[in-house]
């Protein structure tokens, strides 16, 4: 009897096992198709997850901006397989981190890829600090299709904009988001941002694959945008992708015609993301043709009075990275403007500029730029109005914003004890009578309107400086847990612990002074920005 329930369990376990195995293939094939949502949704019914199935449901949430869901699988993958993994799983935690608001652990994760330190709030605080501070203030578009994806926007002549969007339900599924294929529409833009009339470009430019960011020349008759092609090439992986490549447009009797991809694009590598300089001499497109810093690059190349091109030049390390740099536009100024997740950021795809010779990428700061991918931006920088694409929000949806610039005041908080409250000894909670001191403080906060409200706390030299450190960051969370609870936003504040390395006084050491020395030390101190709008 005891070899027939052996050999029943030996059979149960390996129909188990043999189940495992078809899923994960049929999981391993929707993947190699790009098939994420299906993909993920068949990794997550495999019971027993190694290594590869880890990084691929990972990767499958990432893609198809599941971030909490991506977080929490990459959160796994490196407790099980720290020392196996490959780099670019911690670039893509960290971000997936970043855009969950777990900004220490994401800093960890990038540091580590990067190899140097990373601080999100330093980085913050240093685009704040800016001389040439703009704050933009982003709406999203009302779409009348909100289920759709819309996105790519560019201006089309003087009061319409063309975009691309997924809203078309006669186009195939595609199998990354499960969403029709984008096809090209126009629409009139008005004073407050608005779009309305809403027109499909006619079949000579939309097909059943995607069609995406066009941009036409000055004088309208000309125009510039990206298809995916029907034909799949192979890859050193094995793997069939379908590229992208740029195509010219011309207007002939109130119809696009004379349709061609242009001369420099292929098959074997995209190219995408067309922009025109103001002259118009100049194209801007985004490609991983070979050759490149890695990933998607920026590139110009010279359009000749003759209707030939020049050879595309690689913008260089100042604007480029090993990761993705795309969505270029260039304004009437001859900014440049692009999207990159290589630069130092607040999450995925932020929002950079350029100026001259594209040696320094600076980011346009967070009132623009979130968690999530923020890319296409456009701008008629003498209205101080534009347009952007963000995910923020779920799909990707058009967002419209003004400009304003602003100057920054610091202003350390008038109360009594020089704008501090002090701890007790190894003690984070925060007292009754330093409650009375934070309650002023939450007055003049909510009076004057404060932004960037920054709590640093910190800790006496007693104990090691792991500890303190610890110590310090829960002094400053339960600060900030104070002041939120009593109403000020927990998006304006941020906080950082500096253990004992910030001492006001000369008790630097475990021994030698005097208690009431050590707890000068033991404090949260309190500062606060208000922005001033000033004439541009």
């Amino acid at each position: 009897m005891k070899n027939i329930y052996s050999t029943l369990l030996i059979f149960l376990v390996s129909i188990t096992a043999f189940g495992q195995r078809s899923e994960i293939r049929k999981a391993d094939k929707l993947f190699a198709q790009r098939a994420y949502i299906d993909a993920a949704s068949t990794y997550e019914g495999v019971s027993e997850k190694d290594q590869e199935v880890l990084q691929n449901l990972g990767d499958a949430y990432f893609y198809t901006n599941q971030m909490q869901n991506a977080a929490g699988v990459y959160s796994t993958l490196f407790e099980r397989h720290e020392e196996t993994v490959a780099p670019e799983y911690e670039f893509r935690y960290a971000h997936s981190l970043r855009a969950t608001n777990k900004n220490d652990e994401a800093d960890k994760y990038f540091a580590s890829y990067y190899g140097k330190d990373v601080d999100m709030q330093e980085f913050e605080e240093s685009i704040v600090d800016s001389s040439n501070l703009y704050i933009y203030e982003p709406q999203m578009v009302a779409a009348d299709n909100a289920a759709s994806s819309d996105f790519g926007i560019s201006y089309f002549g003087e009061d319409k904009i063309a975009f691309a969007s997924t809203r078309n339900t006669a186009r195939p599924i595609y199998p990354w988001n499960k969403k029709p294929a984008l096809d090209l529409y126009t629409g009139d833009i008005s004073e407050e941002g608005e779009i309305s009339n809403v027109v499909l470009f006619s079949d000579a430019i939309n097909t059943d694959e995607h069609e995406s960011s066009a941009v036409v020349s000055e004088d309208g008759t000309v125009m510039y945008f990206d298809r995916t092609n029907e034909k799949r090439f192979k890859t050193e992986e094995g793997l069939r992708v379908a590229n992208i490549r740029i195509y010219r447009a011309e207007l002939v009797d109130e119809q696009w015609t004379n349709i061609e991809a242009l001369p420099f694009t292929s098959e074997e590598f995209s190219t995408e993301h067309p922009a025109l300089s103001p002259d118009g001499s100049t194209l801007y497109f985004a490609s991983d043709m070979p050759g490149g810093q890695g990933g998607f690059d920026l590139y110009k190349v010279s359009v000749n009075d003759d209707g030939t091109y020049g050879t595309p030049e690689n913008l260089g390390a100042g604007i480029n990275t090993e990761h993705r740099e795309q969505f270029p536009f260039v304004s009437e100024d001859n900014v440049l403007y692009f999207a990159s997740d290589g630069h130092m950021g607040f999450g995925n795809l932020d929002v950079y500029k350029s100026e001259g010779d594209f040696t320094e990428a600076e980011n346009l700061g967070s009132s623009i730029n979130s968690a999530y991918d923020d890319f296409a931006f456009i701008i008629k920088e003498g209205e101080k109005k534009g347009f952007l694409t963000s995910n923020r929000g779920g799909n990707d949806n058009l967002y419209s914003f003004t400009k304003t610039k602003y100057v920054k005041k610091t202003r350390q908080i008038d109360i009594p004890h020089e704008n501090k409250i002090y701890f007790e000894f190894d003690k984070s909670e925060v007292t009754a009578e330093y409650q009375e001191v934070l309650d002023k403080v939450i007055d003049i906060l909510k009076d004057s309107k404060a932004t960037n409200i920054r709590i640093a706390s910190h800790a006496d030299a007693r104990g090691s400086d792991e500890y303190n450190l610890k110590l310090s960051q829960r002094r400053a969370d339960a600060t900030k847990e104070y002041l939120v609870g009593n109403g000020i936003s927990s998006e304006n504040i941020t906080t950082k612990g500096y253990g004992e390395s910030q001492p006001v006084n000369d008790c630097t050491e475990a021994k030698g002074c005097t208690e009431e020395e050590y707890a000068k030390n033991r404090r949260s101190v309190i500062t606060f920005t208000t922005m001033e709008v000033v004439e541009d």
